[in-house]
């Protein structure tokens, strides 16, 4: 049985009601969520089966959040249970014209000061199949990030396939290092590159004129810089970047384009309107392309899986993308009606 690994922080995501501003009353609804533990919960909720590891404080919050993994199908048996903190976040969610707002509470956090010494990573992949990783998590601190190293190359020594969600966060890389010189390392031991026009050109250090305020998509330009990422990282097989056209907050057109050296496929688009939650939905694309280059006929239909598995998640409140394979394949068909199902 394949197994799949994800590796990142888990945070406490604290949010105002619906659309309000922050401490507009004086209630923050409590969730959790980031990048990887989203991964894990996507493909989990697909039917595969995954290990999340990370770092947790052994207190009743860390308690709190291990329960909700555990719940969503996820085994945290590789959780290692130290540390003082457990990250947080706040996010306001835009409307219109006003955009979604993230104010990191991460410093210190128990992954953040987590060394190499705390995990296995040769007992981590001993029957793994997949590993994914991002790049949040080498941007929290320099011993993350030697971590993260550390684990995509046992990953690669192992023979275990590595994708890499790019994630490009400019408000975490602040200990001295540029993204660039860890993340061009880092893509090095990875098979299948993923992320947004941003975060390959920030992540990577690569430049290609790409106009994202006009509200066109210019495909050819993605080829373009899909082409120099595949140039520049012979070792990479796949590269996948999402298209956000962002009308306004909750009115989004959405697709995506896939190069795998040979073919570069562009997805149907979906015009998303009145967004429920925006945040995490590069995670579903994730794992629902994840998905669907394990389990179906060919990468066409794993980007449009991907994409459909996206869409749906910018529809559910929180980081976490409670969908199935079912309801995924009946959107990529072209069921995105919304009408009651009985």
């Amino acid at each position: 049985m394949d197994k799949y690994i994800t590796f990142g922080e888990i945070m406490l995501r604290l949010k105002p009601p619906q659309l309000e501003r922050f401490f507009q009353s004086p209630i923050l609804e409590a969730t959790f969520g980031g990048g990887e533990a989203n991964v894990a919960v996507g493909l989990a909720r697909l039917g595969l089966v995954v290990s999340y590891v990370s770092v947790i404080p052994d207190n009743p919050i860390g308690e709190a959040c291990i329960r909700e993994l555990n719940k969503q199908g996820i085994d945290t048996s590789l959780v290692i249970r130290k540390g003082e903190r457990l990250g947080v976040y706040f996010l306001e969610n835009g409307a219109n014209q006003r955009p979604s707002v993230v104010v990191y509470d991460r410093s210190h956090s128990a992954i953040a000061e987590a060394s190499n010494k705390d995990i296995n990573w040769n007992e981590v992949f001993e029957g793994a199949s997949w590993f994914h990783i991002s790049g949040i998590t080498p941007a929290i601190s320099l011993s993350a990030a030697e971590l993260s190293l550390k684990a995509v190359k046992t990953a690669k020594e192992k023979g275990v396939k590595v994708s890499c969600d790019l994630n490009y966060r400019k408000k975490l890389w602040k200990y001295g290092k540029s993204a660039p010189e860890i993340m061009g390392e880092l893509v090095k031991y990875t098979d299948i590159a993923i992320g947004n026009e941003e975060d390959c050109q920030k992540s990577l250090g690569i430049k290609v004129d790409i106009d994202v305020e006009s509200g066109k998509l210019q495909v050819d330009k993605y080829k373009e810089l899909t082409n120099k990422v595949l140039e520049i990282y012979p070792n990479l097989q796949k590269v996948a970047i999402t298209l956000r056209e962002s009308h306004s907050a909750n009115n989004n057109g959405w697709s995506a384009v896939l190069n795998n050296r040979k073919d570069f496929y562009v997805s149907k688009k979906y015009e998303i309107h009145n967004i429920v939650d925006r945040v995490g939905g590069g995670d579903a694309f994730a794992a629902g392309l994840i998905y669907g280059l394990n389990r179906l006929p060919d990468d066409k239909e794993a980007l449009e899986f991907a994409v459909a598995a996206s869409c749906l998640a910018h529809s559910i409140s929180g980081d976490l993308p409670l969908i199935s394979v079912e309801e995924v394949k009946k959107l990529a068909a072209g069921s995105g009606s919304g009408r009651v199902q009985r």
